[in-house]
């Protein structure tokens, strides 16, 4: 198997340790506003997906509108919700450490907005590898499930996108990766994953991430 052209990182669940915490948070919001759903349906239903995409679907499964603010109110509240520090997941700098000896191109791709990632990768100390290849959903019409995000990041990196893969842990995302011509590479370290969901979607799955360079492969 030919070396990537582009390595695309997700960033929540891949590269910082967030969902848990940003998912219960989402739990309690929306139960507030009138939609009682707890932590295990928000993290296998939204995780990886954009607020503005949570706000439309619950707009239109239930008929309560969150309000066109809703992202920007969530938003306002992540430096507190990361106050306390956010972990990276383990290992993933192994993984970073291989994909720069390799010399490969790699940015980072999130449903996030560009400000969210400075939060989680500034207080893990990662966030000087992905400055220079930043790409959020807000970026495109789309966001996860569909490819639109992981398109336009292959096409300002000026790669093609069969080249390409991509390192996520949901499965909006990895469904993104695969309608975009992608390999996908999911991972499932996590407890509250769902690997037989990313299996679905196309995920190459994997558990650990010192095992992720031997998969790709990054050498």
């Amino acid at each position: 198997m030919p070396l990537p052209g582009l390595v695309i990182f997700d960033c929540d669940g891949i590269l910082v340790d967030t969902e848990n915490m940003a998912n219960e948070r989402l739990a309690l919001w929306l139960t507030e506003a009138g939609y009682p759903v707890d932590f295990n349906y928000c993290r296998k239903q939204f995780s990886g997906r954009s607020m503005i995409s949570v706000r439309n679907e619950i707009l239109e499964v239930a008929g309560i509108d969150l309000g066109e603010d809703f992202a920007d109110r969530w938003n306002v509240g992540l430096p507190e919700l990361f106050a306390n520090g956010v972990d990276e997941i383990p290992y993933v700098r192994d993984v970073i450490d291989a994909v720069r000896a390799a010399n490969l191109p790699y940015c980072v791709a999130s449903s996030a907005r560009v400000s969210k990632m400075h939060i989680t990768l500034g207080v893990t100390g990662l966030l000087p590898f992905f400055e220079h290849a930043m790409f959020s959903s807000t970026m495109v019409g789309r966001s996860k499930p569909f490819p639109d995000l992981f398109l336009h990041a292959a096409r300002e990196m000026g790669v093609n996108p069969a080249d390409c893969i991509v390192i996520e842990d949901s499965v909006a995302g990895t469904t993104a990766g695969i309608a975009a011509g992608m390999r996908v590479f999911s991972y499932h370290g996590d407890p509250h994953s769902d690997p037989e969901g990313l299996e679905r979607a196309g995920g190459v799955l994997f558990s650990d991430m010192r095992d992720l360079p031997g998969l790709v492969p990054l050498r």
